[in-house]
C-alpha cells in the first residue's frame, strides 16, 4: 500500500497521510460474505456506558474471514483485494476449485491470479496455511492458532508476523509481534508470510473529524477534571492529587500488574513480552 500526503488547503489536510488504494481491485464486498454491525456506543443491555469514548462512526458491514482454511489440499485462486473498513489489513478475495468463495487477510506480496492452498501437504510459500511442525525454521507466518483447529487468533493485525523459532517433538516456539516467545502445538495451522498493508501504521488522519468518523470519542484527560469525577481531578492549577495515575475507578494505570499469577498459559510462555 502506497501513502500520499496533500497539499496544505487547510488545517485537516496539512498534516493528513493516506492510503492511496492502488491495489484495492474489489470496489463492492461480496454480499454474502458480509453482515450487519450493530453499534451500541459502549452500552450494555441496561443502557449504561461501559466502554467510554465509543459513539457515532459510519456505517459499516462486517466481513467474514476463513480464520481456519479448513479446505484442505483443495487449490484457490486470489480474484481481488479488497478493503476492510474494520480491519487495519486488508482481504484477498479467493475462490477454491468447487465455487466456493471466502475472504482471508491478505498476505504481503500476494497478487491477483495467484494459487493458494492449505493443508499438511502445502508448499511453504506465502499465502498457504499448513501445520506448524511442517514450516521450516525462520519463516515469518500469521494467523496462528492456539488450538488445533480453533481458528487462527494471533498475528492478525497490519504489518504483523510470528517467526518461527525452534521444533522440539510435537511442539514448535514462536516469537511474537509482542516480543513473546511462546510454545504452541505442532498440530495449530499458520499462514507463511506477513500481514500485508504494513504502512497502516504511518496513516496520519489531520483532523478531530475523521476519528469521529471512525466512531471514536473525544478523551478527557483526570487532571482537567473535578476530585468528584477522578481521582486525579481538582487543585489550583496543575496537579495529579497526590495520587500515583490511576482511571476513574481507582485502577493503577502504570506499573501495576495485571495479569492473572496463576494463569493457564504461563507454561507455554518461555520469554514475556517487553
Amino acid at each position: 500500500m502506497a501513502l500520499k500526503t496533500f497539499k496544505p488547503r487547510s488545517q485537516g489536510m496539512r498534516f493528513r497521510v493516506a492510503p492511496t488504494f492502488e491495489e484495492i481491485t474489489e470496489k463492492k464486498p461480496v454480499k454474502r460474505l458480509t453482515k450487519a454491525v450493530r453499534k451500541n456506543a459502549g452500552r450494555n443491555n441496561t443502557g449504561r456506558i461501559t466502554v467510554r469514548h465509543h459513539g457515532g462512526g459510519v456505517k459499516q458491514r462486517y466481513r467474514i474471514v476463513d480464520y481456519k482454511r479448513n479446505k484442505f489440499g483443495m487449490v484457490a485462486t486470489v480474484e481481488g483485494i479488497a478493503y476492510d473498513p474494520i480491519r487495519t489489513s486488508n482481504l484477498a478475495l479467493i475462490k477454491y476449485e468447487d465455487g466456493t468463495l471466502s475472504y482471508i487477510l491478505q498476505p504481503e506480496g500476494i497478487k491477483v491470479g495467484q494459487k493458494v492452498v492449505s493443508g499438511p501437504k502445502a508448499e511453504a510459500t506465502v499465502g498457504n496455511a499448513l501445520p506448524l511442525s511442517q514450516i521450516p525454521l525462520g519463516l515469518m507466518v500469521h494467523c496462528v492458532e492456539l488450538v488445533p483447529g480453533q481458528g487462527a487468533k494471533l498475528g492478525r493485525s497490519a504489518g504483523n508476523e510470528c517467526q518461527v523459532m525452534a521444533r522440539d517433538g510435537g511442539t514448535v516456539t514462536l516469537k511474537l509481534p509482542s516480543g513473546e516467545v511462546r510454545v504452541f502445538d505442532g498440530r495449530c495451522l499458520a499462514t507463511v508470510g506477513t500481514v500485508g498493508n504494513g504502512e497502516w501504521e504511518s496513516v496520519k488522519l489531520g483532523k478531530a473529524g475523521r476519528k469521529r468518523l471512525l466512531g471514536i470519542r473525544p478523551t478527557v484527560r483526570g487532571v482537567a477534571m473535578n476530585p468528584v469525577d477522578h481521582p486525579m481531578g481538582g487543585g489550583e492549577g496543575r496537579t495529579s492529587g497526590g495520587s500515583d495515575p490511576r482511571s476513574p475507578w481507582g485502577k493503577l494505570a502504570k506499573g501495576g500488574k495485571t495479569r492473572k499469577p496463576g494463569k493457564t498459559s504461563n507454561r507455554v510462555i518461555i520469554k514475556r513480552r517487553k
